[in-house]
């Protein structure tokens, strides 16, 4: 059974940062590619980041330079950390697994399991 836990959420100020990690088990991790995504209230989902097995990344153009993401292979772990956040960063953050290990893309629908999310909140 395929369990993804996040972690790392909170409250900061504009400009502050946070580094979600996010916990697999269940699954080969190496083999999966895996995701960041956020969803505001009112809002549909979106990809924020994204990362192949082979550590090559994809990122929305609205975090650009501000988010990274990354991985640990030997610890079944994927990271988030943002820095500079804005109010607009505000929202529940979820990580996501693809079994298709070469996948670069923030769409959604390409990923199979996915975590029960940690809230961001971003205040001005």
């Amino acid at each position: 059974q395929v369990q993804l836990v996040e972690s790392g959420g909170g409250s900061v100020q504009a400009g502050g940062s946070l580094r979600l990690s996010c916990t697999a088990s269940g699954l080969t991790f190496d083999d999966y590619a895996m995701g960041w995504f956020r969803q505001a209230p009112g809002k549909e989902r979106e990809g924020v980041a994204g990362i192949r097995g082979d550590g090559r990344t994809i990122y929305a153009d609205s975090v650009k330079g501000r988010f990274t993401i990354s991985r640990d292979n030997a610890k079944n772990t994927l990271y988030l950390l943002m820095n500079s956040l804005k109010p607009e960063d505000t929202a529940m953050y979820y990580c996501a697994a693809s079994r298709n290990v070469y996948l670069l893309s923030l769409h959604s629908s390409w990923y199979n399991f996915w975590g029960q999310g940690t809230q961001v909140t971003v205040s001005s």
